[in-house]
Parts: C-alpha cells; sequence; structure tokens
C-alpha cells in the first residue's frame, strides 16, 4: 500500500478526489455496523458513477472491507489505537472474548479521532458529506470544525430510532408487565409493552453502566448535532416513523430511507462476502430444493451469546417440530443433546446469509432481529421466528410481527435476574409449536407468508428506477450538491448552487 500521510494508507483507488465529488464512509468495526455501510459506499458508486467514495477503515478490518467492495470504491486504512486493556490485534467485536470486553473496545475507538483529523485534514478539499456511525460520535466534532456535514447511520430502522429517542426523551409511566401503552407522536395503532422497550432507553438510569456512560459522554450530544441521519430500510416499511426521527436533529434535518442497501448495491461479481460457503450450506439446501419451503434458517447472528441450557431446548424443540432446520451455532464448546438426524445441520463457520435465505428450500427465519437479518429474511420473501436478545431488537420483533404481520414471535432471550440466579429458558414445546404454526400451512402461516410476499416486492421495488430508495438516494446527493461549501485556496469560502 502507498502511504499517503503519517497515520493512514490507501488500498485500491489512488487518485485524489474532488470535494463535491467525494463521499467520506467511516463505519463502526462490528460486522453488523460495517455490512450495511459496505453495501451504501457500494450502492453510491454503481448509481452515481461521477462520485468517488472513500471507506476508512483499521489494518485488522480491511480484508472483510475490500471483499465487501467493488474495485470503484477507495479505501483508506487507518490505525487502530493501541489501548491497555485490549488485547493487540482486536479491532472488531466479533473478537472480543466475551460481551464485557465492549465498553473498553468503544473508549478504544473513541482514540481513532486523531488520526481521523489528520485523514480529513490531507483532502485537498472538503469532501460532499460524512457518512459515519453513530458510535463514532467524534466524527461529528471534527467534521465541523472542518465544514463538512455528516450524515450519521445507527443501523436501524426508523421504526426503533424513533422510538428510542421518543421514550428516551418521555420515558412512559411505569406499567404491569405485558401491559401495552401508546407511544408519544406514533400512529395510535403501535402500541408496545416495557419488555419491547430497547435496551439502552431501559437502561438510560443506570449512569454505572460503562455502555450507558459512553453514550453519554461520547455520542448524544454529537448525534443530534448531524446535518440528517440515513436509514437503511424504505417506505413502505417506515415512512410513518420519519418525521418523528426528524425532529430530534436540528431544523431542517431529514432521514433519508435508502434501503435496503445490499439491494441498492446490486449483485456485483466483485462483492464476495456471499460467494463463501465454508460450511457447504448451499449444496445442502440444493440437496432439498424439490421440497420448496421446507427448511427453518436458524442464526442469532455473529455476537449474541445463548446459554447452554437454552440451545439444548432449542435444538430438542428443532427437531420435535418435524422440519428440517439448517442452524447457524457460534458455540465452538456445546454439542447438540439430540440426534438432529439428516434433516438438521449444524454449522460453526460463516454462512452466505443473504444466499441461504434466497434459497427455495428454505421457508422461515429463526432470527434474533437485529435490522440487517430482517431486512434480508423479509426482502428474500421469508417470514421470520423473533427471538430478541438485545438492543432494540425486541423493538424490531415488534414491528415485523404484530405492525407488518410477517412473523410469528417465538420468545425472548431472557437474561438472568442476578448474576446468581439463572436465565429463563423458552422450552423445547414452545420452540416446536411456534414452528409448525409457520411452517405448517395453515391459515395464519399462509397469512403471514402472505405478508412477507408483499414486503419483498415493496423492498425490491424501492431500489428500483423510480423506486422511493432510489430517488432519496438521488435527490440526497442533489442536495448535497446544491448547498456545497469549499474553501478555495486562498481561505475563502464559495458556495455552489
Amino acid at each position: 500500500m502507498a502511504a499517503t500521510a503519517p497515520s493512514h494508507a490507501t488500498a485500491g483507488v489512488e487518485s485524489a478526489p474532488a470535494g463535491r465529488d467525494h463521499v467520506v464512509v467511516f463505519p463502526f468495526m462490528a460486522k453488523g455496523h460495517m455490512i450495511p455501510l459496505l453495501d451504501f459506499a457500494a450502492a453510491l458508486a454503481a448509481h452515481h458513477s461521477d462520485i468517488c467514495v472513500t471507506l476508512l477503515t483499521t489494518p485488522g478490518n480491511l480484508a472483510f472491507a475490500r471483499r465487501g467492495l467493488p474495485a470503484s470504491v477507495r479505501v483508506v486504512v487507518i490505525p487502530f489505537p493501541a489501548h491497555p486493556q485490549l488485547p493487540a490485534g482486536v479491532e472488531s467485536t466479533d473478537a472480543l472474548s466475551s460481551r464485557a470486553v465492549f465498553p473498553v473496545f468503544l473508549r478504544a475507538t473513541a482514540m481513532l479521532q486523531e488520526p481521523f483529523a489528520e485523514f480529513l485534514a490531507s483532502l485537498p478539499s472538503p469532501p460532499l458529506v460524512l457518512v459515519s456511525d453513530f458510535f463514532l460520535g467524534f466524527t461529528q466534532s471534527v467534521a465541523s470544525d472542518a465544514g463538512i456535514r455528516r450524515l450519521t447511520f445507527h443501523g436501524m430502522s426508523a421504526f426503533s430510532l424513533a422510538l428510542c429517542f421518543t421514550l428516551a426523551t418521555r420515558p412512559p409511566a411505569p406499567v404491569e408487565d405485558g401491559v401495552q401503552f401508546h407511544v408519544p407522536g406514533f400512529p395510535e395503532n403501535v402500541k408496545i409493552t416495557a419488555d419491547e422497550v430497547p435496551d439502552a432507553v431501559r437502561q438510560a438510569w443506570n449512569t454505572d453502566d460503562p455502555v450507558i456512560q459512553f453514550l453519554e459522554d461520547e455520542v448524544r450530544h454529537w448525534d443530534y448535532r448531524s446535518w440528517g441521519v440515513l436509514v437503511n430500510s424504505f417506505a413502505a416499511l417506515d415512512e410513518d416513523y420519519t418525521t418523528i426521527l426528524e425532529s430530534f436533529y436540528l431544523p431542517g434535518s431529514r432521514a433519508w430511507l435508502v434501503g435496503p442497501l445490499f439491494l441498492a448495491a446490486g449483485e456485483s461479481p466483485e462483492t464476495k462476502q456471499e460467494c463463501d460457503d465454508p460450511e457447504d450450506c448451499l449444496p445442502w439446501l440444493d440437496e432439498r430444493a424439490g421440497r420448496p419451503g421446507s427448511v427453518v434458517y436458524v442464526s442469532f447472528g455473529t455476537e449474541v451469546h445463548v446459554p447452554a441450557a437454552q440451545l439444548d431446548e432449542l435444538a430438542h424443540g428443532l427437531v420435535e417440530s418435524g422440519h428440517a432446520f439448517l442452524w447457524g451455532v457460534r458455540s465452538a464448546d456445546w454439542s447438540p443433546p439430540v440426534d438432529t438426524g439428516a434433516d438438521g445441520k449444524i454449522v460453526r463457520g460463516w454462512v452466505p446469509q443473504r444466499r441461504v435465505l434466497s434459497h427455495p428450500a428454505v421457508g422461515a427465519f429463526l432470527s434474533h432481529c437485529g435490522w440487517n437479518s430482517v431486512l434480508e429474511s423479509l426482502a428474500a420473501r421469508r417470514p421470520m421466528l423473533t427471538w430478541p436478545v438485545m438492543a432494540e431488537q425486541a423493538a424490531n420483533a415488534k414491528h415485523v410481527a404484530d405492525i407488518v404481520g410477517a412473523g410469528v414471535r417465538v420468545g425472548r432471550l431472557a437474561k438472568p435476574v442476578s448474576s446468581t440466579s439463572p436465565a429463563v429458558v423458552v422450552g423445547r414445546a414452545q420452540v416446536a409449536e411456534k414452528v409448525r404454526q409457520l411452517m405448517d400451512s395453515g391459515e395464519e402461516g399462509r397469512s403471514i407468508l402472505a405478508r412477507a410476499e408483499e414486503v419483498h416486492h415493496a423492498a425490491r421495488a424501492a431500489v428500483e428506477e423510480g423506486g422511493t430508495s432510489r430517488v432519496a438516494l438521488r435527490q440526497l446527493v442533489e442536495e448535497l450538491r446544491a448547498t456545497y461549501v469549499a474553501v478555495d485556496g486562498g481561505g475563502q469560502t464559495a458556495q455552489e448552487r
């Protein structure tokens, strides 16, 4: 790689871009946060060939980023800071030894402020816009000092993000477990329970929580000052909540619904993440292609730890449901307590999730309801068995199952009340019942499948020419260019309209 400044290097396209033709994208170092912004960079490069897109990352994330991008996207590497409590080489959340190390990782990423500022200072002119993850709150401060506008990215739906912001500023009155209440400003039909309130809101009072403290110190103040918010969603799914979301930002700020970003990016032969299938998931599904919709795909993502007792019950429940299943398990130590037979495949490594969900043998997705997984499932016309774990996932499950109507609730992966008490485990009978409810072609299952089909067509239409997300992306670029402010060589500012 050719060095362009003392603290960073480029990989790929080497030319120095002009400001109004240049967009900088800076993802947080977690796979679930990186992937949609890699897709955004690819979509922008595909549909606006006159714009140079630069993606910022760190050495340990370079290979993953590069494999998820077309060659037209310029990649700049800045050094990941050394932190005394973080092992050398750990530069992504999926490499953390446990969730307890996450606050340390957050503090380490905040130390990227100086190399990021050096990178911006090295550019010949300010970029059109900076798109950065909300966890990287320092980017707003640095961008503001440099006269650069920032779009913040949360990796959440407009529904869940508006829910978080609303409840954080207008906490609900205490209600009994299971009792629904209306969220101020939301449509009248939207009611939630206390269990569906996102974790960050429910835990906001706990100032001893290091993650909450980090959000207060490094994120919240800067996030609301963003020029706008980029949302990986589309109008048919989320337009009812954009006005609520926009009200929490500066006057004139907008929520830009430009997703699903992986569909907007298109299927490029240069994008290789989905080509990897080390566990031979696709050949196994091919053997079942004669039975369309017969397989349940199961995954709790790359960062969720599921207790062994719950894994045991899930294994029994899947087998007892009588349906075939493909299950990605993160734990390397756990072994199934039951013979899964020829129609049960458990894998430990990388799963090409989008290709799996699109396979005709797959009929449903049992998921933790991370927003990326929700979009990928619905875009592939696969209804969901929702099993949220953390963050805003319970709100996503509410959105999918109760508001959109494209899923069935299995349960919620409960946390222990205390360090000495066991977690509440969803039993095998409930797992089997919920799988059959969706997969056995009863009236309810057919209705849910039909709704998933409708959302699938809406998602595809949104990213096609004239679709809501394609139009929003074009309008975003046009508005940024119409109000671009650059600094010329004499230090004077010039606004182009």
